[in-house]
């Protein structure tokens, strides 16, 4: 999938498997970009796949709730 595609899955997947709205699930992703999380991603296709998806959306998560 393409960088924009992943970032989007990325956001789904927060708002479904978390209960938040989408706005707080954009939020999420827009604060992992700035801080450069998604770096990785953009220049390495093999990262951006559901599975990987998944764990970042956790990740995001969990690191929101601290």
């Amino acid at each position: 999938m393409t960088y924009e595609e992943y970032l989007d899955e990325v956001t789904t997947l927060i708002a479904e498997k978390y209960d938040l709205s989408d706005a707080a699930a954009i939020k999420l992703v827009v604060a992992a970009q700035d801080a450069e999380f998604f770096i990785k991603h953009d220049e390495n296709k093999q990262l951006r796949t559901l599975d990987q998806a998944h764990k970042d959306a956790k990740t995001l998560f969990t690191a929101a709730k601290k």
